[in-house]
Formats: structure tokens, sequence, C-alpha cells
């Protein structure tokens, strides 16, 4: 079972991973974006692992609903409203249980994922976080290594799509042959997960 120290080490995890990884993330954005994409997380994620630092939430579902809070507060562009609308949707389906099962984090995850598709209107296949997100939940049932490894192999599928969604979307065929930002750091989040667990021996 995953409590809510688990939800928390995920998340400075994933906040040491975006801060190590910002340049790169810049570089994917540079190319079909507003090379904002990794100065914009890591400021997030700063955020993010100070104030679990300094509120420690004592439930799974308290801990992403406050991250998801502060990366919508501080994170500039579509990244924010996006990767807070997964984490609080995500937290808001896991309820108020002191600990959560593998299998309830897929499902609450599913929801965080259908909370983003809704909100920037995208689908698999568009070119966006969602093309590494929904391979990663899929996965998920088959343990945390499988969803890390579908998340990076779908953030590797988006670079020869044309983007059909959000800032890329504007350069049409220009955007072919440029891995996806947003993708590359949601697999970074995926990936954080798997770590965390590997840690714990999950």
């Amino acid at each position: 079972m995953l409590d809510a120290d688990f939800f928390r080490r995920w998340m400075t995890t994933a906040a040491a991973s975006v801060d190590r990884e910002a340049g790169r993330l810049t570089a994917l954005d540079s190319a079909i974006g507003d090379a904002d994409h990794g100065s914009n997380l890591q400021r997030g994620f700063t955020a993010v692992a100070a104030a679990l630092a300094k509120e420690a939430p004592d439930t799974p579902g308290a801990v992403l609903t406050l991250a998801g809070r502060q990366l919508i507060s501080t994170v500039g562009g579509a990244s924010g409203p996006l990767y807070g609308t997964l984490l609080r949707r995500t937290g808001k389906a896991l309820g108020d249980a002191a600990e959560v099962g593998e299998e309830q984090l897929a499902a609450a995850l599913r929801e965080g994922v259908d909370g983003v598709m809704k909100l920037g209107g995208a689908a698999p296949g568009d070119k966006t976080m969602i093309d590494a997100l929904v391979p990663a939940v899929d996965a998920l049932g088959s343990g945390f290594a499988a969803a890390r490894t579908a998340a990076e192999e779908g953030a590797r599928a988006t670079t020869p799509l044309q983007a059909r969604k959000g800032r890329a979307s504007y350069l049409g065929e220009r955007s072919v042959g440029h891995q996806d930002p947003g993708a590359t750091s949601s697999a970074l989040l995926i990936a954080a997960l798997a770590d965390t667990a590997e840690a714990d021996g999950e």
C-alpha cells in the first residue's frame, strides 16, 4: 500500500528530475514552442517541493491536490493548468484514504489524464503530453516499471508526428521530427513514480 509519504517522495523525486532535465525540456520546446517549458516546470516543481516540506499533507490525495494547486499558481503557459489538472483530479479521485493500492492509483491517474484531455482537447496521436500519459496509465496494471517504459516510448513516438494541438500545431509540418516537450516531461513524472516505487521495493 502507498501512503502520503510515498506520494511526497514521488513529487520531490519529480522535482529533482525536472530540475536536472530543465535544459533539455527547454531545448525541445525551443524547436516547436516558446522555449520556456523547462524553466516553467522547474519553477513549478520547486514550489511543489517547498510547499510539501512546509505543509506535509497526511493523505495521498491531499499531497497530489496540494501539488496540483502549486503548479497552477506558479507555472506559466498551458503547462500549469494541464499538470495541475492532472494532479488535482488524481488526488480528488483518491479521496481521503490514508493508503491506496496500485489499482486505486491507476484508476485515479486515469481520471486525471481524462481531465487533461478534456481541458486541452487533445487525444493520443496529437503530439502532446497525452501521448506519454495514456500508455503509462494503460501499462500501470503491469507495474510501475512497465508504466515508465510505456511513457518513455510514448514520448519518443511523438517525434515523427505532426502536432495537432498546442503551440506546436501552429508550425504544421515543421513540427514533424521533434520530440514533444510535454510528452517528455510527462515521461519524467512517470519515471519519478517508478523510481520511488523501486526505492520502496514495490
